[in-house]
C-alpha cells in the first residue's frame, strides 16, 4: 500500500472523543503547540518591546530550524530505547518524559535570558525550546499513529489538532496577559509549567501496543541492518514516486506566504500602536475561534471536492486574506478592522492547515509513517522558519504596505508546483493522490 486513503463517507460518533486514549493525544497535543509562540511570536513582542529592530527578530525565526531537520534524528528517537527510562515507561512513553523534561528547563532558561540585551544568549535558548520541542513531537506523531486503530486516524489527528491550538492560545494570547501583569520570567516560568499537562498524560496513559511489539521483537543485528530499517527503507521508498522532487518543493513552499505574514504579525501590530492585551485579546483569543472555524472549514472541503480543489481554494483564501493586511497597513490602529484582518487570516491558515495535513498523511506510506511524517512536516516548516528569516528585512527596507503585497506573491511558485503535481499525478495510476 503506496499511502493512507481517505474515507469520506466513514463517520466516527462524536463520543469517541471523550476515551481515554483521545484525551491523551488531546494533552499531548497542548503540550505539542505551547512552546511554539515562545520562541516566535510571544518572544518577537518581547523582543519589539524591548526595542529590538525588525530584521533581527526575522532572523530569530530561524531558531525554528530543528522543526525543519527533526527528520535526521527521528530515526534516533523512533527506534533506540532509552536505558533507564525505556524499562520503566516503555519505548514512546520513556522519550516523552525525556523530552518534555528537557523542554521545561529550556523554556525557563529562555525565560531568564534578555533578548536586547544578550540576543546570543537568547537565542540559544530559543534554539533548546525549539529542539526539544521538535523531538517532542516527533515522539508525539509515533504514539498517535501507534496508538489508534486505522479508522480512528482521522480523529486522533483532529484530537492533536485541537489540542495543539489551544496549547498555542495559551502560550499566545495566556503569556501576553501574564506579561501585562507580570515579568517575562515569570510568565514563561507559568509556560514551562503547562508542559506538564502532557508529562502528566503521559505518565497515566499505557505504552501503545504497536510499540511493545516492536519492543519484542529486538533491535536489528548490527549497525547496517538497522541504518537499513531505520533511514534507508522509508526514504528510498519515496524517492520511487514520480515527481518526488516537486512534491518536497511543493511541501516547503505551500504555506510561504502565510509564514511571512506569521512571522511579522506581532511587531507590526506592535509599530500600528496595538497594546499586548489588545494584541491578546484579538490576535489570539479571537483568532483561535477563526483557526478552529478554518479547521472545520477544512473538513468540510475535503469532503465536498477534490484533494487538488481544496489545495487550489486554500492558496485562493491564503491570498485574499494576506490582501486585509495591506488595508490594515493604510488604515493603522483600528480595532475593528483588525478583528476582520485577524479573522480572514486565521481562518485560511486553519483551512489550510487541514487540507495540508490530509495531504501529508496521505503521501506516508504506512509502513514507513512515523519516518516519512517527519520528513514531510520538517519541510513544512521550513517557510515558517528559515524562509522567513528576510521577513524582517523585507518590512523595513519596503515599509508594511508593499511588505505584505510581497508575501501575496510569495504564493505563486506554490501554486505553479500544485498544477504540475496534477500532471504528474495523472500518470500514477492506481496511486492518485489527487483524483
Amino acid at each position: 500500500m503506496r499511502g493512507m486513503s481517505v474515507d469520506r463517507a466513514q463517520k466516527i460518533p462524536w463520543t469517541i472523543y471523550f476515551q481515554p486514549k483521545f484525551l491523551t493525544i488531546l494533552a499531548l497535543g497542548f503540550s505539542g503547540g505551547v512552546p511554539l509562540a515562545l520562541t516566535a511570536s510571544t518572544l518577537f513582542v518581547w523582543m519589539r518591546e524591548a526595542g529590538v529592530d525588525l530584521t533581527t527578530i526575522g532572523i530569530f525565526a530561524a531558531l525554528g530550524t530543528p522543526y525543519t531537520i527533526k527528520f535526521l534524528w527521528s530515526p534516533l528517537v523512533d527506534h533506540l530505547p532509552l536505558p533507564v527510562l525505556g524499562k520503566l515507561f516503555g519505548r514512546r512513553r520513556s522519550w516523552l518524559l525525556f523530552s518534555q523534561g528537557l523542554l521545561i528547563a529550556a523554556i525557563i532558561a529562555l525565560g531568564f535570558s534578555s533578548p536586547d540585551i544578550n540576543p546570543g544568549m537568547a537565542a540559544l535558548m530559543a534554539f533548546g525550546v525549539a529542539f526539544f520541542s521538535a523531538t517532542q513531537d516527533i515522539v508525539i506523531d509515533a504514539f498517535r499513529i501507534e496508538k489508534l486503530e486505522p479508522n480512528e486516524q482521522a480523529a486522533g489527528a483532529a484530537s492533536y489538532v485541537y489540542g495543539y491550538r489551544i496549547g498555542m492560545l495559551a502560550s499566545g494570547a495566556g503569556a501576553l496577559y501574564l506579561a501585562s501583569s507580570y515579568s517575562w520570567s515569570v510568565t514563561y516560568i507559568a509556560m514551562a509549567g503547562l508542559i506538564l499537562v502532557g508529562s502528566v498524560a503521559t505518565l497515566l496513559s499505557k505504552e501503545p501496543e504497536a510499540s511493545e511489539v516492536a519492543a519484542k521483537n529486538g533491535r536489528p543485528k548490527n549497525v547496517v541492518a538497522w541504518l537499513q530499517k531505520a533511514v534507508i527503507d522509508p526514504f528510498g521508498d519515496f524517492l520511487t514516486r514520480k515527481g518526488w522532487l516537486a512534491i518536497l518543493l511543493f511541501i516547503t513552499l505551500f504555506k510561504l506566504g502565510d509564514a511571512l505574514v506569521g512571522t511579522m504579525t506581532n511587531p507590526f501590530l506592535i509599530d500600528l500602536g496595538f497594546s499586548k492585551i489588545e494584541i491578546a485579546n484579538v490576535a489570539k483569543v479571537f483568532g483561535f475561534g477563526a483557526t478552529l472555524g478554518g479547521l472545520a472549514l477544512g473538513g468540510i472541503l475535503l469532503a465536498k471536492v477534490s484533494l487538488f480543489r481544496a489545495l487550489l481554494i486554500s492558496f485562493g483564501v491564503q491570498i485574499i486574506s494576506t490582501a486585509m493586511f495591506v488595508i490594515q497597513a493604510y488604515v493603522g490602529h483600528n480595532i475593528e478592522l483588525l478583528a476582520v484582518t485577524i479573522a480572514a487570516e486565521n481562518l485560511a491558515s486553519g483551512m489550510g492547515t487541514a487540507v495540508f495535513i490530509a495531504y501529508l498523511s496521505i503521501l506516508c506510506n504506512i509502513r514507513y509513517t512515523a519516518t516519512q511524517y517527519a520528513l514531510f512536516s520538517s519541510l513544512f516548516a521550513i517557510s515558517r522558519t528559515l524562509l522567513s528569516t528576510g521577513s524582517g528585512a523585507l518590512a523595513e527596507l519596503y515599509g508594511w504596505p508593499s511588505f505584505f503585497i510581497i508575501t501575496m506573491a510569495a504564493a505563486v511558485p506554490g501554486l505553479i508546483l500544485l498544477f504540475m503535481l496534477r500532471k504528474y499525478d495523472a500518470r500514477e495510476g492506481t496511486r492518485k493522490i489527487f483524483s
